[in-house]
């Protein structure tokens, strides 16, 4: 029979990580986004205020959805600076 000392500490499962259940989302949502866009793959036209530019579909939306990390990024960190100074 196993016998435990004070210095052998429980292992947690990998799932039920913190770090890992708050990652799991963003790594599934992250991993169709991309599939998504990169299955688009015809030209479409995008005026950008005055110039008409044609780029590849995958192209346009593979910069909306960094934009869209970076804003997360910086709500993020914005939100948690916030938190830590009260």
């Amino acid at each position: 029979m196993a016998q435990t000392t004070p210095h052998h500490r429980a292992r947690t499962p990998f799932l039920s990580r913190p770090g890992v259940r708050r990652a799991a989302p963003f790594v599934l949502i992250t991993a169709v986004a991309l599939i998504f866009i990169f299955e688009n793959r015809a030209h479409v036209q995008i005026r950008l205020f005055i110039p008409l530019v044609t780029m590849p579909l995958w192209g346009a939306l593979l910069i909306a959805w960094g934009l869209g990390m970076l804003a997360c990024v910086v709500t993020v960190r914005r939100r948690s600076h916030r938190h830590s100074r009260q």
